[in-house]
């Protein structure tokens, strides 16, 4: 439906435009002298106003554009002469040939380049030669071509197939800086053209063939200049930072809104800087926006009104003076860097406070292990402390502060849940003799040099592993009474063993523990995952290094 809507469009403006350049030829061809030339002319201006590419047929016009139609119409019906027609067909020219270059469907390139080729013949054979009051064969070919040639090649182009690939809105787009140089070069040949007729006394195909072949010397050297190969910069680069000139230098203006972006971390705070860089631009008079964080309105609101919406973020712009299609370019792209860096702040705090909350969770799953393995010291205690012998009583002094630290080290994790690695050091003797101390009422092996070396260790993390392994393979001892248990300590490198000679971890558990939650009989496997996770953010690594009927071997190691 749209694309028969569009071709219905494109249709009607193609005839549109083929009778305003009907009227043109038909006044041309009769002569500006003709009583007809006139109100000709003049109903060519009006098809052109319904053609123009430069207002939509639906927006009102003003009254600087309702000026400017009535004084062209006034030159049209009172100047009339060959230096008006010039101007004019050069106007036209560069309005259809800047349109080559927005079109991308051949058909319509074609159509405008067939059109490009009708204004300059008409022009530079006609128009031109009439101006100059040229006598000569140029105006016997010119009569032949206004004549035979060139309405024919107008019926050609009313042959050609209309193009259905378009979108609607190029119907109605004009590249004014394409427009604008196709108008200047055309003028410069024209009046080269009269400059070599009158400073070199030339006629008027030697002076025109001498204008095209300057013009097309400094085309080419400008074509090397725009993208040199010999380490020039080219004026590409130049020209472009130009056109990414908004009101204030565009890289100064960017380099500012980075700079906001790394010194905010809050996504309001940073969308409040960026508003203020905004307001810096001299086109702009105010502007209102919705956001997430709330809205706002700042400085005074015009009637020249853009409205840009990306993501969650929505502006309207109000400008000093009506926006040209450059500017709402720039526009839509600041707006679009402003809301991608705003949505970047935002995804930032969310990693923030889901930084925390797994904090929060790792902690308190690693504090439920910790507290487990505390009551089960102080079961333990409190069954040697009923013991009436003085050994209990010896090893309950040694016991009681050792319990005392880990109950003090809990309560900082609860109320600082970040700073848990920033665990406490203890020197590798004294914690293995507490570590034999604390579980002496269990069947274990220990094995160690002679002589422990006095190294700093994290007595949190060593307790957290060994105690989750100790009490695991506790609870495998009452289904297998007869295993043995060794707990191993290795100096070079560092390196803690928990051995048992029972059964092997079922496949299955073993390729995921320390992963993840597991399920088994024994539990979820969360006090390993966690531990293994613990011992990772303090530079070791736990894994299960040998898991064979007779040995299942876990080591942290450093």
């Amino acid at each position: 439906m749209l694309t028969l809507e569009w071709k219905n469009k494109f249709q009607a403006g193609r005839w549109l435009m083929l009778a305003m350049f009907a009227l043109l030829h038909s006044v041309i061809l009769l002569g500006l002298e003709n009583s007809l030339a006139h109100p000709l002319l003049l109903a060519h201006m009006g098809l052109f106003l319904l053609w123009q590419p430069l207002w939509r047929g639906e927006r009102e016009i003003g009254w600087g554009a309702f000026a400017l139609i009535v004084l062209i119409a006034a030159v049209a019906l009172f100047w009339l002469n060959w230096w008006t027609l010039t101007f004019w067909l050069i106007g036209l020219f560069g309005l259809v040939g800047a349109r080559v270059f927005v079109f991308r469907d051949r058909a319509a390139r074609f159509l405008y380049l067939t059109l490009m080729v009708y204004l300059l013949a008409l022009l530079l054979l006609w128009v031109v030669p009439n101006l100059f009051d040229q006598q000569s064969t140029i105006i016997e070919v010119g009569q032949i071509m206004i004549r035979y040639a060139l309405p024919l090649l107008l019926l050609v182009i009313a042959a050609l197939p209309a193009s259905n690939d378009e979108p609607v809105n190029s119907v109605q787009v004009v590249d004014f800086i394409y427009s604008l140089l196709l108008f200047l070069m055309l003028t410069l040949v024209v009046l080269g053209s009269l400059a070599f007729m009158t400073l070199a006394h030339l006629d008027y195909l030697e002076a025109l063939l001498r204008t095209l072949f300057l013009m097309g010397l400094v085309l080419l050297i400008f074509g090397l200049l725009w993208s040199p190969r010999f380490g020039f910069g080219g004026l590409q680069v130049q020209f472009s930072r130009y056109l990414l000139n908004v009101g204030t230098p565009f890289e100064s203006w960017l380099t500012r809104l980075a700079e906001a972006a790394q010194q905010e971390s809050d996504a309001s705070a940073y969308l409040n800087k960026a508003i203020t860089l905004l307001t810096d631009l001299t086109w702009l008079s105010g502007m209102t926006w919705q956001s997430p964080d709330g809205n706002g309105k700042l400085g005074q609101l015009t009637k020249h009104t853009v409205m840009v919406e990306e993501s969650a973020l929505k502006f309207t712009l109000y400008a000093k003076q009506p926006l040209n299609p450059a500017l709402l370019l720039h526009i839509n792209l600041l707006v679009k860097l402003i809301a991608y860096s705003y949505q970047a702040k935002q995804r930032e705090q969310t990693l923030r406070d889901m930084t925390r909350l797994q904090a929060v969770y790792e902690t308190g799953a690693r504090l439920t292990h910790d507290l487990k393995n505390m009551l089960q010291s102080l079961l333990s205690l409190t069954t040697i402390a009923q013991s009436p012998n003085e050994r209990a009583q010896y090893l309950l002094k040694q016991q009681l502060p050792l319990i005392t630290q880990r109950i003090e080290m809990t309560l900082n994790k609860l109320e600082q849940p970040e700073a848990e690695g920033e665990t406490m050091q203890l020197a590798l003797p004294i914690w293995w003799n507490a570590l034999k101390l604390r579980n002496q009422q269990h069947e274990i092996e220990w094995r160690a040099p002679d002589a422990l070396p006095s190294i700093d260790i994290p007595s949190a993390l060593f307790d957290c592993v060994v105690d989750n392994l100790l009490d695991n393979v506790v609870r495998k001892r009452q289904s297998e009474p007869n295993i043995r248990i060794i707990v191993e300590v290795q100096i070079e490198p560092l390196c803690l063993s928990v051995i048992d000679s029972g059964t092997p971890v079922a496949d299955r558990i073993a390729s995921k523990l320390m992963q993840g939650v597991v399920v088994s009989e024994g539990g979820l496997g969360i006090g390993l995952y966690q531990a293994a996770r613990w011992a990772e953010q303090l530079g070791y690594r736990m894994a299960l290094v040998s898991n064979q009927e007779g040995r299942v071997c876990f080591e942290l190691r450093r």
